[in-house]
């Protein structure tokens, strides 16, 4: 797996020349120029054009000769390598001739923006003759061209009620309009379609890397086994922000080794020709990646004379020449982690992906500089200190049972508003010292610690989320109490905001017992939707309670970066990444970066059980002076400039 990709699209519009300017020498400067390893090159685009000289598929019109295999020949010549891109879930002249290959909705109408009448993406459907087709054009690649590695796009489980779809329902009995059914034709359907393009490759190069586009949800260890590698789409300025990244990562590393976070060139998203993110961004996103334990890749699309954009590869080249010193610090690396989120996303396919709930956790223990990992019920409990289970997480029998072996162990939960109920709601299945009474009717309302908030010191403050009522159980400790608010808004009564707290007693609303801490509201989702200073404070209170002294790592630096120590046991040493740069908003909803602040004088302690001999900054290889008292390594980082990496070798 190269460090340093670029995913280069192409798709092109039949009315258009194309490579009308294509050199091979170009390419390979402009390779060279970005300091490029590999480049996803492209087979076939959306609007279903091949780029090569197929036997019996449509070449692009344009396009008079083979540019596929002129780029595989410059690429490797200078020794980087070309994975092939094809776009298997959209196929835009075929949809015009095969339109029953198309997918459709309940109500029979093909699922696009719009019809044949104006600009749109019409889906396929995998279980129509469609599959066939593309598997042999696919094939057709992979045995005339050297790729190394194949990138099939657009592919995901997708409930389909054509006629293809409604026929093998009927003959096995099922209702085609039942949802479970169709979505659970759907899954079979997608597993097919991967396990025949799997075989069907690697019946002609064993060793061929297959990728499938679907983005992987947490929770879907099967998807994910269905690649020889991962690659987490994010173009922080085309609607996934700089959120999405880092959540897919910390859970992604865990069951995969082989993965890449790629994101994108372009000022807003795909295909934004003649418009560019900031140098600065793409050496903060490179430098994500590696911090999270991952390569890197960027996505550009070519213009469509066949000449690459030198502002472009300048831009890359300054970005993938740090990533090339690093990549030693960077290779066969394990996340180490204190807490785990128990994603909300990954208890059920109808969960919103990255919901507010799960964001909420992610930037509180980001902010917090807290170690953490996304996991799912599959994950190994007891790898982690503290489980939090945010807002929503209902407990099955099987989950139940999970837990009480890993409170066994010694391992704690934060549970916050519904979690810990069973699965009907009425009660809590796990013991948080808590005594469930119902929904709270007040919105908002209002939490009371009985401890001082870091910042803004004792008061009430209010929960704008949904709460419940709870009472003491046995060996539960009350660490904060609830505030009703007078009434609730309506046309009758109300403040211009939200009505004040009553300042009466309303019951427990943060409990510690021998299992964790519960929080009686949906405190996750409230953040994530709300950002309020005193529930990141308050939420960050209760994990320093439960992990005490075992916190893996703690430091000066500020919120607003972003802290990770991967381990790397096969050369003996941790590897402590700090990076910092403030996305802002510009335009009418767009994340950029454009400064780099300097953060100067960051105190860092670790507790690790290793005899440290050595601690430094990688790449420079410069010294750090370090204290090591028992398991306690302290050093202070002069100055984080965007991306610095912390060495810390240990003695075996």
């Amino acid at each position: 797996m190269r460090f340093r990709q670029i995913h280069l699209d192409f798709h092109n519009d039949k009315h258009v020349q194309i490579g009308t300017q294509f050199s091979k020498k170009q390419f390979q400067d402009m390779l060279r120029l970005g300091n490029v390893d590999s480049i996803t090159i492209f087979a076939k685009c959306f609007h279903g054009w091949a780029y090569y000289d197929t036997q019996k598929f449509a070449k692009h019109p344009g396009l008079s000769f083979d540019l596929l295999a002129e780029m595989i020949d410059a690429a490797h010549e200078i020794g980087v390598k070309t994975p092939v891109y094809l776009n298997v879930g959209l196929d835009e002249q075929l949809a015009r001739r095969h339109p029953e290959w198309l997918r459709r909705d309940e109500n029979d109408r093909i699922t696009c923006e719009a019809g044949f009448r104006e600009p749109g993406l019409h889906v396929f459907c995998f279980h129509s003759p469609y599959l066939e087709y593309m598997t042999q054009h696919i094939e057709e690649v992979a045995a005339g061209y050297d790729a190394d590695g194949i990138f099939l796009d657009i592919v995901y489980p997708k409930t389909c009620y054509c006629h293809f779809c409604r026929s093998t329902l009927l003959a096995e009995g099922k209702d085609p309009y039942d949802k479970q059914a169709a979505e659970e034709m759907a899954e079979r359907v997608y597993a097919r379609y991967t396990a025949q393009i799997n075989e069907r490759v690697r019946a002609i190069k064993p060793d061929m890397p297959v990728y499938h586009n679907s983005g992987i949800r947490f929770g879907r260890r099967d998807m994910a086994a269905m690649n020889s590698h991962l690659e987490v789409e994010c173009l922080p300025s085309g609607g996934w922000g700089y959120d999405f990244f880092p959540m897919s990562a910390r859970y992604l590393q865990q069951i995969e080794e082989k993965i890449v976070g790629m994101t994108g060139r372009f000022h807003k998203n795909w295909g934004d020709f003649g418009n560019y993110k900031h140098p600065n961004a793409l050496r903060f996103e490179a430098a994500l990646s590696l911090a999270h334990g991952t390569r890197c890749s960027v996505g550009d699309h070519l213009h469509p004379d066949g000449l690459m954009d030198p502002i472009v590869y300048r831009a890359v080249g300054a970005a993938y020449q740090e990533v090339e010193a690093k990549e030693p610090w960077c290779t066969d690396v394990r996340n180490v982690a204190d807490v785990a989120i128990l994603a909300v996303e990954s208890l059920s396919p109808a969960e919103e992906r990255k919901g507010r709930s799960d964001i909420g956790a992610y930037r509180i223990l980001q902010e917090g500089n807290i170690l953490y990992d996304f996991i799912d019920t599959d994950s190994d409990f007891t790898a982690y200190k503290v489980i939090v289970l945010p807002d929503r997480v209902r407990i099955t029998a099987k989950l139940a049972a999970k837990l009480d072996t890993y409170f066994k162990s010694g391992g704690k939960v934060l549970a916050t508003g519904e979690s810990g109920l069973n699965e009907a709601g009425y009660a809590f299945a796990i013991d948080l010292g808590a005594t469930w009474l119902g929904a709270n009717p007040f919105q908002p309302d209002y939490f009371r610690p009985h401890f001082a908030t870091r910042s803004l010191g004792e008061g009430s403050f209010v929960f704008y989320a949904p709460g419940q009522k709870v009472e003491l159980a046995e060996g539960g400790v009350e660490l904060g109490f609830r505030e009703d608010s007078y009434f609730n808004r309506s046309a009758s009564a109300y403040y211009y905001t939200h009505t004040p707290n009553c300042r009466n007693n309303a019951g427990p609303g943060m409990i510690q017992s021998a299992n964790g801490i519960y929080y009686a509201w949906n405190a996750f989702y409230d953040y994530g939707e709300n950002a309020s200073l005193f529930i990141k404070e308050t939420i960050l209170h209760a994990l320093d309670l439960l992990l005490g002294s075992g916190r893996t790592l703690q430091t000066s630096f500020p919120a607003q970066g972003t802290v990770t120590l991967q381990h790397q046991p096969h050369e003996s040493r941790y590897v402590n990444h700090l990076l910092y740069a403030c996305p802002v908003k510009r335009g009418r909803n767009l994340e950029i970066i454009e400064d780099m602040t300097p953060i100067y004088d960051v105190d860092v302690t670790l507790q690790v059980p290793e005899p440290v001999k050595r601690v430094y900054l990688a790449p420079t290889m410069e010294d750090l002076p370090f204290t090591q008292e028992g398991g306690a390594i302290r050093y202070r980082v002069p100055v984080v400039e965007c991306h610095q990496m912390v060495v810390i070798d240990y003695i075996l």
